[in-house]
């Protein structure tokens, strides 16, 4: 009887040990660097929303027929802190050279405020937020083209 125990203990050892050296494994092949998120445009101020809409802006192939790619928004509000918008000149080109393109698009400046998109139901109220503090200006034209509803003047 104690040859049996003895056996069993050994056994959940090497299982343990397997967990223990598999686990790490397992981890570093689905999860991203902290660096290799803030590439993506995710960092510690990023909302839950971001990863739904991220997930919409970002589709495979196979996916584009998907509805949810086909989200569209009614305008949308650039905020960010004046103060900041040094560090980020993409944002400072789009802002001066391309906002007009986009009838229902504002600039809102707020006070340390991470740079983020506030999209805007049908109402006008909002309905998501994406954070593009990473973002290129080619990136904001690109999602704002489809993700904002043309209205009559861009038609």
């Amino acid at each position: 009887m104690g040859l049996v125990s003895m056996s069993w203990v050994s056994y959940k050892v090497v299982l343990l040990l397997l967990v223990a050296v598999s686990l790490p494994v397992v981890l570093s092949k689905e999860q991203l660097s902290s660096k290799q998120c803030e590439d993506l445009g995710f960092t510690e101020f990023a909302l839950c929303s971001d990863c739904k809409t991220f997930a919409e802006y970002v589709k495979d192939e196979e996916d584009s027929d998907d509805s949810t790619s086909k989200v569209t928004y009614s305008g949308a509000i650039l905020e960010v802190c004046m103060r900041k918008l040094v560090f980020y000149p993409e944002l400072v080109g789009f802002i001066e050279e391309d906002k007009d393109k986009f009838p229902t698009f504002k600039v809102q400046y707020i006070f340390n405020s991470p740079p983020k998109l506030i999209m805007l139901d049908d109402e006008g109220q909002p309905k998501d937020t994406v954070i593009i503090d990473n973002w290129k200006r080619e990136h904001l034209l690109q999602f704002l083209r489809e993700k904002v509803k043309p209205t009559s003047e861009q038609e």
